[in-house]
């Protein structure tokens, strides 16, 4: 990050952020946060309302079409904002706002061909990178809900799909035989554990994609990214206020997002322990997210999504840890990796994580049943 801010230099990242500006004087611009895909920075501001904003610089190796995404943020929050005016709810919920430029675009492209935007800073909140508590894995649940049912009622074609593919498992489970078709691993207990685990697996992966063309479940929006640490906290109620890192947000099926969120929400142990035998699907704090995701949630969900969650929640750790796994084996090509083995190592967590979720199957299937 600092490496951004000696190539911009902070006058040039005042000048950009004034774009976005209309009357306010900016004091001050700061690195901020730790994502790492685009550069964010913390814009300070002289004004009586507002004190910050948030100013980045889009990734367009990874996001091609930065204006699509644009589009999309724009589409949907303006929708979630109608929808609160309309209809208050009894507590604190925001959702970031795109500011405009001076020239009413959503976005600022500099000299160099960069990409830029702006988006309001949700104050006095914070984010975690770990599960604290029971309480805040209802809150991390109840966020989830929250989002998914006040874009419940935008269709799906209104986005554009900026990650094709993505979250898709039969075309992860492709690409890993396309891996495997022109690699030799070299065989050993690890390797061996994980073809094996796979190869066990390889008519489940069709699981939801198949009820989805069956018209079971239906296509809706998705967040894309429900991990804890995009759930914002209010610093003084500890309640969730919003949810961030908007950029993923498409067409799909929720089941990837509430999948992906008790994925990482009910590991304990973390997705990067070196230690396999130490990973367990924890039931509680399982109950604790689909308790709070279903007090919103059970709004808009169907008999037949309900029947689909556990499915989800098995499906989403092994897409995980079929991803890494065929990363290890194309010779860690996608993931950054800090060793040789490491996409390996994190490709058995997942998959003993999955153990952990089928082999407490009845009980998380009760669990689901009776928060219906």
């Amino acid at each position: 990050m600092t490496t951004v801010i000696r190539t911009h230099g902070i006058e040039n990242l005042v000048a950009i952020a004034e774009q976005f500006t209309l009357q306010c004087k900016i004091t001050d611009v700061q690195a901020f946060g730790s994502g790492n895909i685009n550069d964010t920075f913390l814009v300070n501001i002289d004004s009586p309302g507002e004190k910050h904003f948030i100013l980045q610089r889009i990734n367009t190796q990874v996001f091609c079409q930065p204006q699509l995404i644009m589009q999309n943020l724009r589409t949907f929050t303006d929708h979630i904002r109608q929808r609160l005016q309309h209809t208050p709810l009894d507590r604190r919920w925001e959702m970031p706002r795109v500011l405009s430029t001076k020239e009413a675009q959503d976005y600022y492209i500099d000299a160099e061909g960069n990409f830029w935007r702006a988006i309001s800073f949700i104050e006095k909140s914070q984010s975690f990178d770990t599960m604290q508590n029971l309480e805040q894995a209802q809150e991390i649940g109840y966020a989830l809900g929250m989002f998914h049912n006040l874009i419940s009622d935008l269709p799906p074609q209104t986005l554009a799909d900026t990650l094709e593919g993505f979250h898709i498992t039969p075309l992860y489970l492709r690409h890993y035989q396309e891996v495997l078709a022109r690699t030799t691993p070299q065989p050993s207990p690890e390797v061996n554990y994980c073809l094996q685990f796979v190869s066990d697996r390889t008519t489940f992966a069709y699981i939801l994609e198949n009820a989805k063309a069956e018209g079971k479940l239906p296509l809706r929006l998705m967040h894309g990214d429900p991990k804890i640490n995009n759930v914002m906290f209010d610093t003084a109620t500890h309640k969730a206020v919003s949810m961030i890192d908007l950029d993923t947000v498409k067409p799909g099926l929720v089941h990837y997002d509430i999948g992906d969120c008790l994925r990482s929400g009910c590991n304990p142990v973390g997705e990067e322990t070196e230690d396999g035998d130490s990973v367990y699907f924890d039931t509680d704090l399982c109950q604790g997210i689909l308790q709070g995701y279903l007090s919103v949630a059970q709004a808009f969900l169907t008999q037949n999504d309900y029947a689909y969650i556990y499915d989800a929640i098995r499906l989403i750790a092994f897409e995980l840890g079929l991803r890494f796994f065929a990363d290890y084996l194309a010779g860690n090509v996608y993931f950054k990796v800090k060793h040789p083995e490491h996409n390996l190592a994190r490709a058995i967590v997942q998959f003993k994580l999955t153990e952990s979720i089928e082999s407490q199957q009845t009980q998380i299937r009760q669990i689901i049943q009776d928060l219906q």
